[in-house]
Order: C-alpha cells, then sequence, then structure tokens
C-alpha cells in the first residue's frame, strides 16, 4: 500500500532500544519501520537514547528522549525485589510500571502539547508499553484538542492453564491473581473512550476491550522479523528428524516435556533435539538428556549461533503452554522451519494449517502424549516437514517482516485519518482460516 500524503505521526514508545531484546526491540522495530511510511518522531525513555545515537538517529530531529528517571527509577528499584528472581515476577513489574507510566506522557504532554495544539503533527500513536494494563492519559489530552490518538499493539495477560499452576507459582507470578484489577484503573476507561483505534496484539487482549469500544479494534500481532538478520537458508540434511528448542529453560516453556515426548524417537536415532537456551530446568535436562545421544544442550548462544543451529533444523518444537506473542515462532518460520506447538495464545495465531503443526492445551501428561504422537508423524514424514518449512518462510516474508507490519499500520493511520471509511481487517495467520 502506498500513501498518498504521508501522515505526521508523533510515535510513543517508552521502550524502544535497538540493543534490547522482547518488548524494548519490539518498540524500535515498528518506530523504525514506520518511518518508511509516514513522518514520524520518535519519543522514547531517557535510558534508551544512547542505543539510538549509535543507531544513527539525530537528536532533536528524528527523536526525544525524556527523562522520568525521578520517579522510573526507584519505582522500578521495588519492582526488582517484588518479582523474587531475574526474568520472573512479571506481572509485579507491570504494575511498577503502571504506576511511573504516566508520569512519563505527563512529561511528553509538557514538551509537545503546544506543538500538538499548533498542528504539527497528524496523529499520536503509543506503541509502547505493550501491555494492555498501561493507561495512557494522553488520548483524552489529544481528544480535547482534536488530534487523532491510536494505542498499540497491547497484548498480555493471557490466563495462566489451570494445569500449570504450579509454574504460575514458580515464575513468582503471585499478583496475576489479581490481574484483573486493572480494569477498574484510573483512566483506563478515558482511554479506551478516547483513543480513535485500539490495535490488538491477540484475540484474547481483543476480546478484553469492552463491547462498547470493540469498533474501534484492529487485531494485528505485534512481532515481526527483520529479513536482513533472519537470511540463512536452511541446511537441514535428510535422515533423521532435526527439531530444536528455542526459550528460556523455564516450567512454562516445557523443554523437560519435550524431552520426554521425543525420548523414544532420540534413542532409536530417528531424531535429533538441539536445545537452546539457559535457566533454572537447566540441570533437570542434563538429568533426563545424560543416557540420549541425540540431546545437544547449547545454553545461550548469540544470536548469529542461534541461527546456525536452528537453519540446520527442519521443525522448532516449542511445547510452551503461555506466550503472549510467539516471537521465536515467527523467527523459526522465517530460517524455514516447521513450528510444533501448544494449540493456546501467541504462537497459534500466527500458524495456518500449512505453516505449522499444534498440539491441544491439556495437562502435563496429555501434552506430551500430543508432541510424542506428532514427532513420530513427522519423523516419518520428511516430504511435509520439508514444504510445510518452506510454506511458513513464504508466509513470514509476506506478511510477518516490519516493512510489513508498517505498511499494515499505515492502513490504520489512513482509516483514523478518514481517508478511507472501512476498517482494515488482516487476513494473516490464524485469522486467515478462521
Amino acid at each position: 500500500m502506498t500513501i498518498a500524503k504521508r501522515p505526521r505521526v508523533l510515535v510513543i514508545a517508552e521502550a524502544a532500544n535497538p540493543e534490547w531484546v522482547s518488548v524494548p526491540l519490539i518498540g524500535w522495530s515498528l518506530a523504525r519501520a514506520l518511518a518508511e511510511v509516514a513522518d514520524v518522531h520518535l519519543v522514547t525513555q531517557i535510558r534508551n537514547r544512547d542505543a539510538i545515537l549509535r543507531a544513527g538517529l539525530v537528536e532533536g530531529e528524528d527523536f526525544t528522549a525524556i527523562d522520568s528517571e525521578a520517579l522510573a527509577k526507584p519505582l522500578w528499584a521495588i519492582g526488582d525485589v517484588l518479582k523474587m528472581g531475574e526474568g520472573k515476577g512479571w506481572t509485579a513489574l507491570q504494575a511498577v510500571s503502571a504506576i511511573s507510566y504516566p508520569y512519563f506522557e505527563r512529561l511528553i504532554w509538557k514538551k509537545f502539547g503546544d506543538d500538538l495544539r499548533a498542528g504539527a503533527y497528524d496523529l499520536v500513536h503509543r506503541v509502547t508499553p505493550l501491555s494492555p494494563t498501561q493507561v495512557s492519559p494522553l488520548a483524552k489530552k489529544c481528544a480535547k484538542i482534536g488530534v487523532p490518538f491510536v494505542v498499540g499493539p497491547l497484548n498480555g495477560g493471557v490466563p495462566w492453564p489451570r494445569e500449570f499452576d504450579a509454574a504460575r507459582r514458580q515464575e513468582k507470578e503471585w499478583l496475576s491473581y489479581l490481574r484483573g484489577a486493572y480494569k477498574a484503573m484510573p483512566g483506563r476507561g478515558a482511554m479506551l473512550k478516547t483513543a480513535n483505534a485500539i490495535i490488538a496484539g491477540s484475540h484474547y487482549t481483543a476480546s478484553e476491550i469492552p463491547q462498547s469500544h470493540r469498533d474501534k479494534v484492529v487485531w494485528l500481532p505485534e512481532n515481526a522479523i527483520d529479513p536482513t538478520k533472519f537470511a540463512k537458508p536452511n541446511t537441514a540434511a535428510p535422515g533423521p528428524l532435526r527439531a530444536c528448542f528455542i526459550g528460556r529453560l523455564v516450567p512454562y516453556k516445557g523443554p523437560d516435556m519435550l524431552i520426554e515426548a521425543a525420548a523414544p524417537l532420540l534413542r532409536d536415532g530417528r531424531m535429533t533435539l538441539d536445545v537452546i537456551g539457559d535457566g533454572p530446568v537447566m540441570p533437570q535436562l542434563q538429568e533426563m538428556s545424560k543416557d540420549l545421544d541425540g540431546v545437544t544442550l547449547h545454553g545461550w548462544l548469540e544470536h548469529s549461533q542461534v541461527q546456525d543451529v536452528a537453519s540446520a533444523c527442519s521443525v522448532l518444537s516449542f511445547p510452551s503452554v503461555r506466550e503472549f506473542g510467539g516471537g521465536v515462532v515467527l523467527e523459526a518460520m522465517a530460517l524455514g522451519l516447521a513450528p510444533l506447538i501448544v494449540d493456546y495464545a501467541g504462537p497459534a495465531e500466527l500458524l495456518t494449517s500449512d505453516t505449522g503443526f499444534t498440539v491441544p492445551l491439556g495437562d502435563r501428561a496429555q501434552i506430551i502424549a500430543g508432541f510424542r504422537a506428532e514427532l513420530e508423524r513427522l519423523a516419518a514424514a520428511p516430504d511435509l516437514v520439508r514444504t510445510t518449512g518452506k510454506t511458513a518462510r513464504a508466509r513470514v516474508d509476506q506478511d510477518f517482516t516490519w516493512s510489513a507490519k508498517a505498511e499494515q499500520v499505515a492502513q490504520v493511520y489512513e482509516w483514523v485519518l478518514g481517508r478511507t471509511e472501512q476498517k482494515p481487517y488482516f487476513a494473516i495467520g490464524a485469522q486467515a482460516e478462521a
């Protein structure tokens, strides 16, 4: 899609950093891609300033760094205590952020309020935080001065499967039992009422928006890939099924379930398994795999090394029971791997029947049985695996690059600005088969 007149967009991404991963990398990648379809000025937090300068952007011209550390820094220190462990307590961190984030937007309004009143921007788009629990006071302020406001992609809060409550406790997600309280947060109703478009990164998040505002909701997964960083050809060789797992080695991602499911195939040489990542489950995996010659536990690898290992495989075997977005699934697809996942939450929304394989959500025994049956089937059907991987790679190239994502968001801009009457609808991933 080509826009006749590029809109002038103030893009707010509190987390936007080219040198980090997860949400900061999503914020950065989408903000930069949007510059292909709009005249973008990025507003981010001061902690990202040096990395953005190293990436070549000009401060004051391309971006503005807002210093909200007076409140954010001490609150994040409290969050580090509440999360009770590295990589844990995500809900606690979001609760702390919910307190500090409105101050960040208050400083943005102080800096850009006059420019917005003067018509310097056609619309404001808040990209991050991704969490739907984070209220945006700017939505109401923009509505009062007639500047359209877009929020999203919003994603998060996928319920923990009841069969895996023990994993929930191991992740120190004690606040997740109270997470629904965010719907009563001051300002949430005003944000939803005054936003012109709400981009939902998952169907679950879309379902959390009150019915009275559903006419503003556009479903669009937040993750994408940079094709220049995923250009390796797939080199999976004929022979045993080559599968890999990529991610933190924690209970809810299921690497132990995967090894148990794959054990018969590993013992008789019908399969090999590369496990990439580290975490508290590593000692258990080492014990489980000590008599399985087909398992390699790589630990953490640099990004280029991850690609070297993954591109020599044909299947991403990923039995995680709680993923919001599933970026690792798209990355594997971009390398020509066929994903095998649990049919739940974010990853399941990225796949179609010809781009991957799913196992129904159940308890531990059911997931192990389901993965074992699928691995048995795929080990006996190398042509199916190969064809699915090629189709997966083509689907990513078509719908899930950052450039494609920017084109999709540009359609939302056109609708919000009244240049098109029809709300955008994106038939990508599972949505294409809905």
